[in-house]
């Protein structure tokens, strides 16, 4: 396996490493590749310091160090170097899944270069440091310091090794020819796949300083693609202002919500469907039946209902069930009171997610997507070019698009028009709700309800049928959620109240029998949960209170 070779890879370079240091200098003017040196064993060692042994060590890297070696030997020793530059395409002989989207893209010799030499930095970040070194002229101490621009390269902030740049693209690949140094440049334009799905780019240059000294940058998605073979979920950020609310990371499957637990009429369910079957087979109809060049990319879809009602339950089955990424935006993060940077900020995160599958969850919406307004002041004619730069934004994204509202009429009217679908998460009916309560009960508790009876009254218990008790309460999911975590904390207070009150009893006898606790033999179990009917009833009371609804039992 490359990733076991990949190990050997670091092992090996912590040698070289040591080697490095007892390497003798080679003198002013002599190549190390010369073919007068071949049979020097002092000097050969020296020059294997910076060489992979073939097996051990990435075979990607070992062309681009030959690479680095004869650019930079040929500009300081023109005419010593016999051997050629590298061949790239010994691509058999690569580990790295980088290989594997090379080949699905039909990528040409410069662009595979491009990729690896933006990798390196983040996987062997001194190799440009020891090749170039390997190949400088020793620096006379009587003779200003050797300067050598051509190169191009930075550093960082953090970072003290070599940072390519544009310009050290085009050293190791223009060869000098005016020609093929357009060309090269050509590759970062707008048009090319780099940048259409941003892989790979140039930092941008202030105060007009050409483009090609920009830093080489890489997306941190497709570096972990072109090392491990799958996209890393990201991190919540300032650049990625979303969260992951599913796949769920539980490993019991279990506990994993299920379409079996979607309460919902079969008419919404038959419509959640359809999105799964669009998930599904999107990619086939669109390259297997020709359907590219007529359908529009990606899936728009409009949940509205009032809050509790399952939006945000949905969207997270969907992603369980099929195993996609769902993240939900921060919209506190995206929008901005500055004039240009919401855009800004959304074109970062669609970017991002593009061609990854991700479903996108915009819970409410209308804050973002909200209708447009006659123009009164700069502040509506900016808002105005925001939903508009929105309207373009979400019919580019070729993945599912999910905007959730309680206020169905605040969207924008040219939004309604671009949604595929239009899903209404109603109010459940009395049925509906008894399901809920039932779902979100503890499966093992006991449902009990306390009564007064006999003469002289004496309170009792029994068993008690909540789910159909409180059905006639006009709740929603969420509501219920609430009304159920109340009752279940009352229970467990009740049960740790209970104990204190039989360790305090125990006590006492121990005391007046001078036996000890530890001698009694008995064994506690755990107890159940019981879960008592005037809790739940005093949870709703609060929810609906709390919705200014008038309650009654």
């Amino acid at each position: 396996m490359w990733f076991n070779k990949w190990r050997e890879f670091f092992k090996d370079e912590e040698k070289q490493d040591e080697r490095s240091e007892h390497a003798s200098p080679v003198p002013e003017g002599e190549s190390l590749t010369g073919p007068d040196q071949q049979n020097q064993p002092e000097k050969m060692e020296t020059e294997n310091v910076y060489e992979f042994e073939e097996g051990v060590t990435e075979s990607e890297f070992d062309f681009l160090q030959q690479l680095i070696m004869y650019r930079v030997g040929n500009y300081f020793h023109p005419g010593k170097n016999n051997e050629g530059a590298p061949d790239i395409f010994k691509i058999k002989k690569w580990h790295l899944p980088l290989i594997k989207f090379i080949m699905e893209n039909h990528l040409s010799e410069e662009e595979a270069a491009i990729l690896l030499i933006g990798i390196v930095p983040h996987v062997r970040p001194n190799l440009f440091d020891l090749a170039i070194e390997s190949k400088m002229p020793p620096q006379d101490p009587q003779k200003p310091p050797i300067v050598f621009p051509q190169i191009g390269g930075a550093r960082g902030t953090n970072s003290r090794f070599f940072l390519p740049t544009g310009e050290t693209v085009l050293f190791l690949l223009a060869e000098g020819n005016l020609e093929k140094r357009l060309s090269v440049q050509q590759l970062f334009g707008a048009e090319h796949i780099f940048w259409e799905k941003k892989i790979i780019w140039l930092e941008d240059m202030q105060n007009g300083e050409p483009a090609m000294n920009g830093r080489l940058v890489i997306s941190p998605d497709y570096i972990d693609l072109f090392l491990y073979g799958t996209h890393q979920s990201p991190q919540f950020s300032i650049s990625f202002p979303a969260k992951k609310i599913a796949p769920a990371k539980n490993k019991d499957k279990q506990d994993t919500p299920t379409f079996e637990d979607l309460i919902i009429p079969e008419e919404l369910k038959e419509q959640v469907k359809e999105l799964e079957s669009w998930l599904k087979y999107n990619d086939e109809l669109m390259n297997k039946f020709g359907m590219k060049k007529k359908l529009k990319k990606g899936y728009r879809t409009l949940f509205y209902g009032p809050p509790g009602t399952g939006k945000t339950y949905t969207a997270e089955i969907l992603g369980n069930h099929l195993g996609k990424d769902v993240f939900k935006i921060d919209l506190s993060m995206v929008v901005s009171k500055y004039i240009g940077e919401t855009e800004k900020n959304l074109e970062l995160l669609f970017a991002r997610a593009e061609d990854k599958g991700w479903i996108l969850f915009f819970d409410e919406a209308d804050a973002l997507f909200g209708k447009r307004t006659n123009v009164r002041d700069a502040h509506d004619k900016y808002a105005n070019q925001e939903v508009s730069y929105l309207l373009q934004r979400i019919e580019d994204y070729n993945g599912l698009v999910i905007l959730a509202t309680n206020m169905k009429n605040n969207i924008d009217d040219a939004f309604i028009r671009r949604f595929n679908s239009i899903l209404k998460f109603p109010f459940p009916d009395p049925a509906q709700r008894s399901l809920i309560w039932k779902k979100v009960l503890p499966k093992n508790a006991l449902l009990k309800k306390k009564i007064i009876a006999g003469n002289p009254p004496v309170v009792k218990e029994e068993a008690a049928d909540i789910p159909d008790a409180v059905k006639k309460y006009e709740l929603t999911g969420g509501n219920i959620v609430n009304v159920v975590q109340y009752a279940c904390i009352k229970a467990v207070e009740a049960i740790h109240a209970t104990d204190s009150v039989v360790q305090a009893k125990m006590a006492a006898v121990n005391a007046d029998t001078n036996v000890s606790s530890s001698n009694q033999g008995s064994e506690s179990k755990d107890p159940r949960l019981t879960i008592y009917l005037a809790d739940i009833l005093e949870g709703i009371k609060r929810e609906m209170i709390k919705e200014g609804k008038p309650f009654s039992l």
